[in-house]
């Protein structure tokens, strides 16, 4: 994940060093909505004019929306100086001691 974060910081027009620019910073959480709502437009149309049945297709198309929102979620977390690796580490930790706790559903972010 961290390979990935690197390379991804390539391709970022504000390529923010050390204390992240508040503008460049905003243009990635917009990013990240906008790619976020790419995918679930996307996936909504399959299920409206496919009766949710998803071919390789919109598999591919999904799978393309879905790099660029983790294009986004690199760039987000090196603005604030934290590994992607350590994000996923920090997620799945999370969700093992809802899981041990049995609390992985409901909601509340500190369940």
């Amino acid at each position: 994940m961290n390979e990935y974060q690197e390379k991804a910081k390539e391709y970022d027009l504000f390529r923010a060093t050390g204390n992240y620019n508040t503008v460049a910073f905003i243009e990635k959480v917009l990013g990240l909505v906008g790619e976020a709502g790419e995918t679930a437009d996307k996936i909504k149309k399959v299920l409206r004019d496919k009766e949710g049945i998803i071919d390789e297709h919109d598999k591919q198309e999904i799978a393309k929306e879905l790099g660029d929102v983790l294009w986004y979620v690199a760039n987000i977390a090196r603005y604030l100086n934290v590994s992607l690796d350590n994000v996923a580490k920090m997620n799945i930790d999370k969700l093992e001691s809802r899981k041990q706790r049995n609390l992985i559903s409901g909601e509340g972010d500190n369940r």
